[in-house]
């Protein structure tokens, strides 16, 4: 009598948990947990090795799309992200920074490594054909296109904010390009 007793009280637990919601994460940026993003990809690093999402399963991954020739927005967000590891202080060895070009045309693995790494030495710059980044993207709603200048040359818009990933490798939370240092680290510090 008592084991059917237990049976029933763990089977109406498991019930009356089915169908709720995790509970929100309260966040600067936004909770994307149940927007299931694939955040698969195969890309080239700064350093020329092959780099799969499964490379950092155990740390908190952040991705920031962006392109070397940006004027403004991506070495803004660079930058955040820096002071972001630095106020996350040891916790940083957790956390990886990718950087994954929209612009593969000219972010070859020569210009990545200069820049990539001039904001951290830990942040990753990824790269790949145009064909792969297109992927990337798409696994990420990530949105880009080239703008044409008067005179040559192009510009590139793209969606603008970072995504992380929590350690098993799930797409977590969408942080706006413009959150402070600080408040990245906080965001970012839900995940460990």
């Amino acid at each position: 009598m008592l084991k059917r007793i237990l049976v029933l009280l763990v089977l109406a637990f498991a019930l009356a948990s089915c169908g709720q919601d995790q509970q929100e994460l309260q966040l600067h940026g936004t909770d994307i947990t149940q927007s299931k993003l694939k955040g698969e990809f195969s890309l080239m690093d700064h350093e020329g090795r092959q780099r799969q999402l499964g490379d950092f399963k155990g740390k908190v991954v952040v991705v920031v799309f962006g392109y070397t020739h940006c004027p403004d927005v991506c070495p803004t967000m660079l930058l955040s992200m820096a002071g972001a590891m630095k106020l996350l202080g040891d916790k940083a060895q957790d956390v990886q920074v990718l950087f994954v070009t929209v612009d593969p045309g000219r972010d070859t693995q020569d210009v990545l490594a200069q820049y990539v790494p001039f904001f951290d030495s830990r942040f990753i710059g990824l790269y790949g054909t145009e064909k792969q980044v297109q992927q990337v993207a798409k696994n990420y709603r990530v949105a880009y296109k080239k703008q044409y200048v008067e005179g040559g040359g192009y510009t590139v818009d793209h969606s603008a904010g970072v995504y992380v990933l929590d350690r098993e490798g799930y797409v977590r939370a969408y942080l706006r390009h413009d959150e402070t240092p600080a408040q990245l680290a906080e965001d970012i510090t839900h995940f460990f």
